[in-house]
């Protein structure tokens, strides 16, 4: 049973607690410092000492903390999805929980979009380092398509909590729905309107909303 974050600061005020806080301050200080330089200057470019350096810390306490860059990136859109570093998966967060249980389909949709908004918000940049690196890096290719089929998980939970609300437009599987809202919703999308297009990151949050409402709900739910 995990800790909380509580009870870790109370018990972290010396001894073997106080050395695990300075662990995780040096981890998340090599983790901050890489995801710069990642989307910055390029995941393959970016070496151990580029990142030690940035961090303030040497080679061998990157080494000894991550082991691997894909371990350092990892971590980093890990937390940068989540938004913290607790271990709670996407379809236990409260946003998630709170979109399934609206009674309103298109309230569920825009708590949907609100929710994908605020991950790549943070996790944007880094999402497209690993997309791009993928094309040539093995391992970086299985950490995308991890990435591609834990998202669309989402979407199918989502589509099969509209299609029990009745609110699917006819003729529309939950699978469809799902694909929808995954192109709908996916990074490359965000990237291009908000950070190649120069769109705000409300305008997309809203033009997404109203796309998903058009193309996955029945007409009557948008009037």
């Amino acid at each position: 049973m995990s800790e909380t974050p509580r009870s870790r600061t109370r018990r972290a005020s010396g001894g073997e607690d106080g050395r695990a806080a300075r662990a995780r301050s040096t981890r998340a200080r090599i983790v901050t410092a890489a995801a710069e330089l990642f989307t910055t200057a390029g995941y393959t470019t970016t070496s151990i000492t580029a990142i030690a350096a940035k961090a303030g810390v040497s080679e061998p306490t990157v080494y000894y903390s991550f082991g691997t860059k894909r371990a350092i990136l990892t971590t980093a859109l890990d937390l940068a999805v989540a938004g913290d570093d607790e271990p709670i998966p996407t379809l236990q967060r409260q946003w998630v929980r709170d979109a399934l249980a609206d009674p309103d389909p298109l309230g569920q949709l825009r708590r949907q979009v609100a929710g994908a908004a605020d991950i790549y918000l943070r996790a944007a940049s880094l999402l497209d380092v690993v997309r791009s690196a993928a094309a040539t890096d093995p391992d970086l290719a299985e950490v995308w398509a991890a990435n591609l089929q834990q998202r669309l998980t989402v979407q199918r939970v989502f589509a099969d909590a509209l299609a029990r609300k009745n609110a699917l437009r006819d003729g529309l599987t939950t699978e469809d729905a799902a694909d929808i809202a995954l192109a709908t919703l996916s990074p490359e999308t965000y990237n291009l309107l908000v950070n190649d297009r120069g769109w705000t990151h409300q305008r997309w949050q809203d033009w997404a909303a109203d796309a998903l409402a058009r193309l996955l709900a029945t007409m009557d739910r948008q009037a």
